[in-house]
């Protein structure tokens, strides 16, 4: 096991911008021409094929009925869990919740020097989809980070999606779904098919406005190229975690933060960005160290020997100037004065400042959803959050003086662009004086 470490330390800032510019997203068009396959055939034969494809991918037979999972089938799967999980569950729960309250919007309006009254609506999404992936695991984290944030937003609807291996008892996940305390629909099917169904609608899933949650490259490309029939969160790719050093901060902390990140899977990137040479040799011998240890070495291994990077950069400007540049899904600040810098952070999907705060807390506890924008995309996206749940209307309501001393400018304005039956919806009202 090996970490690389590549010395920057002669590259300027302009240098460094030019070496990480690099294209991030992207999907294979084999890929791509899988995962239209199975959108194709869920929109053909709805419920037949989310059957067989959980038979063909996840192993599990299903009959129709048992496409949606009951409630007594939650509380027997949720019986079991230990009750140390029980508590962390009530309590990421709660300081999610929390968070998210303080994120609210409101309706709002002001009347203008005519006496119109001009504003904006608030109104919360009538039906999401959630997507909680498993496979290897079940994700009650993952639970918790989606479904709170549009419970606070006033969703009436959420539709769950996961896949068969998330209902094995005994199951945290299922906990988690009794402890939200809200009516929502639970249904054992992940993958393509899953977001095909919720996208368009089969017999069982009735289909939704908007899909979120994380999931593999084959459910990325799937809530991609079905973006305009509903709406998504993100396109996401593999998690991801870039940390900017300069020797201050323990570099076992650093390691074990990259080793963190390495652990979700193969494809996961952890990347190191310090202005020390010493530095980077101390933090590649604790990753080996303690990677080595971990009992989730194999993959590890994998990760770190294909997508781990140590950058070794000549000053904190240059570090900086990296991670902006690598808009990183998590990004933490192992420095001096790691406040200090916060406000040159340009992208980032979450930042994490000062040696304490592990990305970990993120994850689980902290209080921001941890469905974050990955691969590079934080120039753009923003975390899932309580506004990710609401959409807004416009609110016009024109005066008479309003119609009179504006309707002019509109009259115009129509009729330089040819439209003018709109210039004549203006003339013809003030008929109605």
């Amino acid at each position: 096991m090996d970490i690389r470490i590549e010395d920057l330390s002669n590259v300027d800032i302009e240098g460094i911008d030019e070496y990480f510019q690099r294209e991030r997203v992207s999907f294979s068009e084999k890929i791509r021409g899988e995962v239209l396959k199975v959108i194709e055939d869920v929109a053909l034969r709805g419920d037949d094929a989310l059957l067989e494809y959980t038979g063909y991918f996840d192993g599990v037979t299903l009959s129709q009925k048992e496409l949606r999972v009951s409630e007594g089938e939650i509380e027997e799967a949720s019986a079991g869990t230990d009750r140390a999980i029980l508590r962390a569950l009530d309590e990421s729960i709660k300081r999610v919740g929390e968070f998210h309250s303080h994120n609210l919007p409101e309706d709002w309006a002001f009347i203008d020097e005519f006496g119109n009254r001009i504003g904006q609506r608030c109104i919360p999404l009538e039906r999401v989809g959630v997507y909680v992936p498993g496979g290897k695991a079940s994700y009650p984290s993952t639970l918790i980070m989606t479904v709170v944030p549009a419970i606070k937003a006033g969703v009436r609807e959420i539709a769950i999606v996961s896949p068969p291996s998330s209902f094995k008892k005994p199951s945290a996940f299922c906990a988690a779904l009794l402890k939200l305390g809200v009516k929502v629909e639970v249904y054992r099917v992940g993958g393509v098919q899953a977001v095909a169904a919720l996208a368009m609608g089969t017999r069982t899933i009735r289909k939704v406005d908007k899909i979120v949650g994380p999931g593999n490259v084959y459910v990325s490309f799937a809530k991609k190229e079905l973006y305009g029939l509903v709406d998504i969160d993100m396109v996401a790719g593999p998690s991801e975690v870039c940390i900017i050093a300069d020797g201050s901060v323990n570099p076992r902390l650093t390691a074990i933060d990259l080793l963190a990140q390495a652990e979700h899977d193969e494809d996961a990137l952890a990347y190191c960005v310090t202005c020390s040479r010493k530095n980077a040799e101390q933090v590649r011998r604790f990753v080996v160290q303690l990677g080595l240890a971990s009992r989730r070495r194999d993959i590890i291994e994998r990760s770190i020997s294909s997508n781990g990077r140590i950058y070794i950069v000549s000053d904190i400007d240059c570090a900086i100037q990296a991670a902006n540049v690598l808009a990183p899904e998590h990004l933490e600040l192992h420095i001096e004065n790691a406040g200090g810098v916060l406000s040159r952070i340009r992208n980032a999907g979450a930042v994490f400042v000062g040696k304490y705060s592990a990305e970990a807390f993120g994850d689980y506890i902290a209080g921001p959803s941890h469905v974050l924008p990955t691969g590079g995309t934080a120039r753009f996206f923003s975390p899932l959050n309580l506004l990710s749940f609401v959409r807004f209307s416009s609110l016009v309501e024109i005066s008479k003086e309003g119609m009179k001393e504006l309707g002019q400018h509109v009259s115009m304005l129509a009729a330089s662009e040819g439209l003018f039956c709109h210039a004549e919806s203006i003339e013809l009202r003030k008929d109605e004086e």
